[in-house]
């Protein structure tokens, strides 16, 4: 794998000019930041909302399935999800984008089950640690520690790397400029709204981005001069294999599911995000955001939602590379892209250069803005819950009040923005690209996926099974990469470590030595018998004294209400229901994306005629669309009588008619107000009201 290109070889081929990166990377990001700003006073003034500690890691706990599948899909769609589904498109044809959307959807299907225990066995933690921290004690939890953090760490050097590469080559903007810019806004509206301000942007990001994918698919297959056809881009393919026969492929085609590389691609992807979701705090804090009975809604309606992005963008944007590479509109012409370019992630714009001109560069700068920013906002906030609850609360200040709390959050964002950025600088000389980072976080990660599962779903795993069979693994993991890289390559360079072999073993030695290391640690230390109990002892931050010095009862401020035993008994009832409905849902369906949908075109080696392939990107236009609505229009809806009744308040503020006091007062007696509320009730001499 050679080195990325240039800024001078950027600047060359750019197809904006550098004012217009500065301007969409400052620009957009200040005004994201001014947005939050401006939200965060509108949620306070008119529904109650204060920023606590609780508030700013948990977004209160009572976030609905529509935003939550938003927030899903948002976090789930980094730089990687556009850029490195259509470079395996490049290389493999058809079948990358579908085994980088199946081989990466099942992950969330899955984790919809573990959202639920999670929600049900330790309703007050804000991290996975915590729990592995009740459950097993300091040993374990630092080992897990480690393990999460290395998470963030990988997945925030992707984005990054990975987002500055792309605005790099299409506007020359100097690429450490874009590394140590792009984070700049999202740390600030970060600061700003906390989780809440993550999964409001998450959802403005979700909702532009399916535009543009959709504009994309549909100017490539109903109205490019050169393409605009489904039939027209299958005339091209033929030819481009007939110039460039895929090695490994069936007869060298584009059009098949059969392919050696590709299906090598689909266990490491696979592999790598069981670890980049299972280990990732960002994913536990939307289930630990979500109200008890939107988690499984959420993480399944997100899931489904999230197929068709990168499935049709890639579809899209790397056949449609495949298809005008020989033309004098792309970028390359009359060459065709480096492997480092592919490798690089810059497939996508250039394909975009190719399809919409200035237009196509302009709106793959603006989604690959998105999915850095959101993505990279989950990333902040995971680290700082870590950061706040695992270290400072756990080790240093067990006593922390909520004031100090809220300090160390704010501390850990912006400390963690500037420490990935320069980390991501110095990959960016070493040489090392999104693709690299992409194929190897499985080998790294992947041996504490097993244990980590457990501690939430198995009683028998005993402390030792959890503490030493990720450490082992990844021993494990490590020998079998690089010792196959050795036995290749005779070298172990960034190119020879970073092929399919070397990483297709690391990665599956990763995921299935727990899967032994367990049961041996089982067999020897014995089966564990725990009760669950220590879970439920996690507690909340105490925001007593932020409610305090804003002057109001904490049981007023959405997410600061303290449960009843019956409410909590209904809630348990509820989660132990979903979990049941989540464990048959997900096992349908990864079922359906793994084996029933591709495996009968990859076993018979068929190639796709022209009335199939048509079928087969209709589907794929008709999903983005109902993505769009799942997750682009739903959320609105969902929230539209809380939207009406702001709005609402907002007008009669703004024209003197009542003062939100006068608002609050009303509902205290009685009258909706603008949270979602349950009926006042006495607390004292004090009128105070729970949040639903």
């Amino acid at each position: 794998m050679d080195h990325a290109p240039s800024s001078k070889e950027h600047v060359k081929n750019a197809a904006l000019g550098q004012g217009v990166g500065y301007g969409i990377v400052l620009g957009l990001g200040g005004a994201f930041a001014l947005g939050m700003i401006l939200v965060t006073f509108i949620l306070r003034r008119y529904n109650r909302e204060l920023q606590t500690s609780e508030m700013f890691n948990t977004a209160g706990r009572t976030v609905k399935s529509g935003l939550v599948a938003s927030a899903v899909v948002s976090s789930w769609t980094w730089a990687a999800t556009l850029l490195q589904s259509t470079g395996v498109c490049y290389r493999y044809g058809i079948s990358g984008p579908f085994w980088y959307a199946s081989g990466a959807t099942v992950q969330i299907l899955l984790f919809a089950t573990l959202a639920i225990e999670l929600k049900r066995r330790a309703p007050n933690a804000h991290t996975y640690l915590e729990i592995i921290k009740a459950r097993y004690g300091t040993f374990a939890h630092i080992v897990f520690l480690i393990f999460g953090l290395t998470t963030n760490i990988l997945v925030s050097l992707m984005l990054i790397v990975g987002g500055s590469a792309t605005v790099s080559a299409l506007t020359g903007m100097h690429t450490i400029a874009a590394i140590y810019l792009l984070p700049v806004g999202v740390v600030a509206y970060t600061l700003v709204g906390g989780l809440k301000a993550t999964i409001l942007t998450d959802w403005v990001h979700t909702f532009i981005l399916l535009l543009i994918i959709i504009i994309f698919a549909l100017t490539a297959y109903a109205s490019h001069d050169v393409l605009g056809s489904p039939g027209a881009v299958y005339d091209l393919l033929v030819q481009a294999a007939a110039r460039h026969p895929v090695a490994g492929n069936k007869d060298g085609s584009y059009l098949t599911m059969q392919s050696r590389e590709g299906a090598i691609f689909f266990v490491i992807n696979i592999v790598g995000n069981f670890g980049t979701v299972f280990l990732d705090n960002g994913y536990y804090n939307k289930a630990i955001a979500a109200s008890p009975v939107h988690a499984l809604p959420g993480y399944i309606l997100g899931g489904i939602c999230w197929f068709a992005i990168p499935w049709l963008t890639a579809t899209t944007m790397g056949l449609t590379a495949l298809a005008m590479e020989d033309t004098p509109w792309f970028p390359t012409y009359p060459d065709r892209m480096a492997d480092a370019d592919v490798s690089a992630g810059l497939v996508l714009p250039y394909a975009a250069v190719a399809l919409l001109g200035k237009g196509g560069a302009i709106a793959t700068l603006l989604i690959v803005f998105m999915a850095i920013t959101s993505a990279t906002s989950s990333q902040l906030i995971a680290v700082s819950t870590i950061c706040t609850y695992d270290l400072y609360r756990t080790y240093i200040n067990p006593a922390a009040s909520g004031k100090m709390l809220i300090y160390m959050s704010h501390t850990v964002v912006i400390s963690y923005g500037i420490f990935i950025a320069t980390f991501s600088v110095g990959l960016r000389y070493a040489g090392i690209s999104m693709g690299y980072l992409y194929v190897m976080m499985g080998v790294v990660i992947s041996s504490a996926v097993l244990p980590a599962t457990l501690a939430l779903v198995w009683a028998g795993q005993n402390k030792w099974a959890a503490s030493l069979s990720p450490i082992l693994g990844l021993v494990c993991a490590l020998i079998a990469w690089l010792v196959t890289a050795k036995k290749e390559c005779g070298a172990l360079g960034v190119a020879c470590t970073g092929s399919n072999n070397p990483m297709l073993a690391g990665n599956v030695v990763a995921l299935l030595s727990p899967v032994v290391l367990v049961a041996i640690f089982t067999l020897v230390f014995g089966i564990d018998k725990y009760d669950w109990k220590s879970m439920m002892d996690i507690r909340r931050g105490d925001d007593h004294d932020l409610a305090d010095a804003a002057g109001l009862d904490l049981e007023e401020i959405p997410g600061g209400h303290s449960e009843s035993h019956v409410e909590f008994e209904e809630e348990q009832k509820k989660l132990e229901r979903a979990g049941k409905i989540s464990k048959t849902a997900t096992v349908v369906m990864t079922l359906a994306f793994l084996i029933l949908w591709p495996m009968p075109m990859y076993g018979t080696g068929y190639i796709f005629s022209k009335p199939f392939f048509t079928g087969w990107v209709t589907v794929g236009i008709i999903w983005i669309f109902g993505s769009f609505l799942g997750v682009g229009l739903f959320p609105v809806f969902e929230s539209r009588k809380t939207l009406a009744r702001t709005v609402k308040n907002i007008y009669l503020d703004i024209t003197g008619k009542s003062h939100p006091k006068a608002i609050h007062a009303q509902a205290v007696k009685g009258q909706k107000t603008p949270v979602d509320v349950t009926p006042a009730i006495k607390s004292g001499a004090k009128e105070v009201v729970r949040p639903a």
